[in-house]
């Protein structure tokens, strides 16, 4: 009954359209341009009934006003951040139930990226924004690294069926750095190879599911002895906790 459609924008990016199939109403998530919006919406004859931020970033938040202007429908976002037009300021633990969808899901405080960022995670679905991204994660705009580390932690314990849907289409670059930190990870490889497929022929990598995020995402991975030994060796010495190898591995794909 609920299907995620995605909406290409700028270079990169996805708006996310949460579906009731069965009553053609949507909620939109991360809208940063609103005409790939409105032009899917009138194509698709749908029927936009919320929309759901993130975080406060530009590329999530650019087409929320206008978007406004042409419907009529409440903006749930992060408390602790400054979005436009916002109705329902959400915390951890929060319940959003969408009647009109059908749909329910529970806010996550997952800061990093930004301070105030969230989470949606509800049907098996979880909306991220730019904290994880498929074998990568947001890079640390506003946050430190244990409170990222802590962030991909609370996500980790999600059922491994949870489909991922993250705010860019980053995967093959990430990946390539992912098989840098772990040359001889054959599920990383495995993954590298059939992403570059999907992207040849213009079809999105995102969702995955946490399970192949868990085997192939370097940030997921700061307890394994091979990330470990690689985050050690770019550091230059030893490292002593799980926060140290995390912010390593993040500190070098900042340089990557």
């Amino acid at each position: 009954m609920i299907e995620v459609i995605p909406v290409p924008a700028f270079q990169d990016n996805y708006i996310w359209l949460i579906h009731n199939t069965s009553l053609g109403n949507v909620a939109i998530v991360d809208p940063g341009d609103a005409e790939p919006v409105i032009a899917e919406i009138e194509a698709a004859n749908l029927n936009p009934v919320a929309i759901l931020i993130t975080h406060h970033h530009p590329d999530h938040v650019g087409g929320v006003n206008k978007l406004l202007s042409h419907f009529d429908v409440p903006v749930y976002g992060p408390t602790g951040e400054t979005i436009p037009g916002m109705t329902n300021p959400l915390i951890d633990s929060d319940i959003v139930a969408i009647d009109s969808l059908q749909a329910k899901f529970t806010i996550l405080d997952v800061p990093g990226h930004t301070l105030g960022h969230i989470a949606y995670y509800g049907h098996d679905k979880l909306f991220i924004g730019d904290t994880l991204f498929m074998s990568g994660c947001g890079r640390l705009f506003e946050g430190t690294a244990a409170q990222m580390y802590n962030s991909l932690e609370k996500l980790k314990a999600l059922p491994d069926t949870t489909q991922i849907y993250c705010g860019h289409e980053y995967t093959v670059a990430n990946l390539g750095f992912a098989n840098t930190v772990e040359p001889e990870n054959s599920d990383i490889k495995k993954r590298l190879i059939s992403c570059q497929h999907a992207r040849d022929k213009d079809i999105p990598t995102v969702p995955g599911t946490l399970e192949i995020e868990k085997k192939t995402n370097p940030f997921l991975r700061s307890e394994i002895p091979e990330v470990i030994a690689a985050a050690e060796s770019y550091a230059g010495h030893k490292l002593s906790n799980s926060v140290e190898v995390f912010a390593s591995i993040r500190t070098w794909k900042d340089n990557y």
